[in-house]
């Protein structure tokens, strides 16, 4: 039939996967204690793989746990996380704790986010740079009035790729925003190397590159180059930060387990 199209197997998204991370079957293979002959056969769809070493050769390609409950669907298996909604009931205690530690970081800024880069939560510090954004018309879905601070914010929420990419957002006020942009333009889509389960929550990566002058900021890097170890955040004052993201690796929930919080610390 004229525009059928099937989803792609397991073995095509674990091929991939592996490409994207530059990898040869040898090499991950002898990463996964797997033979180069049963990689072949799960790559081409001869083999079908099952759920332990989908979830081996996922974790070796640092494949995202939705992305890995993708792949486990498509052979066939079923997803290996469940997924709460932060909105639930359930998640009460989390977000206690979350507001404590956002809290706690005053008066430096911190914020958290999903895998969608959309932020939840954020301290007053934070709050600042945010409402300037918001002003400005930055993100015309959430409006342009403060948001509360230390509270779960209601969909739809501020991106933090739209944010830091829009004329108007946080590049006017960031000193060193090309290097800065370019990290995190790197960072989201080395994340996005698989179809989303969910592509309503990957992150706006072609919006931001449509706004002036930030794809251009991928074509400057001299091809073959290093990513910088560490990039700090030039703002007015001038105050320099360094950033750490930390995230809550061992949650077996999907929504926590994507969530991140990123904290600044005097440079």
């Amino acid at each position: 039939m004229d525009g059928y199209q099937t989803s792609p197997s397991a073995g095509a998204l674990l091929a991939q996967a592996r490409r994207a991370r530059r990898l040869s079957q040898l090499d991950l293979a002898l990463e996964t204690g797997i033979s180069t002959r049963h990689l072949s056969f799960v790559e081409t769809g001869r083999s079908r793989p099952s759920p332990g070493l989908v979830l081996r050769l996922c974790e070796v390609l640092e494949v995202p746990p939705r992305e890995a409950d993708g792949v486990l669907l498509a052979a066939g298996h079923a997803p290996a996380h469940r997924e709460t909604p932060l909105e639930a009931p359930a998640m009460a205690e989390v977000l206690a704790a979350l507001r404590l530690i956002l809290a706690r970081h005053d008066p430096l800024p911190a914020v958290a986010f999903d895998a969608a880069w959309d932020i939840v939560m954020f301290n007053q510090a934070y709050g600042g740079a945010l409402d300037a954004c918001l002003a400005a018309g930055v993100e015309p879905a959430v409006g342009t009035a403060p948001l509360p601070r230390l509270a779960l914010l209601p969909a739809p929420r501020p991106n933090l790729l739209r944010l830091l990419c829009h004329p108007a957002g946080a590049r006017r006020f960031i000193g060193n925003w090309p290097e800065v942009a370019r990290a995190l333009l790197d960072r989201v889509q080395r994340e996005a190397r698989l179809p989303s389960a969910d592509p309503a929550r990957r992150p706006p990566i072609e919006e931001a590159l449509a706004q002036p002058g930030v794809a251009a900021l991928l074509r400057q890097r001299p091809p073959g180059a290093a990513a910088p170890l560490i990039v700090p955040v030039e703002m007015p004052g001038p105050t320099r930060f360094l950033t750490t993201i930390a995230t809550l690796g061992t949650a077996q929930d999907l929504t926590l387990r994507e969530l991140r919080i990123e904290t600044y610390h005097p440079a």
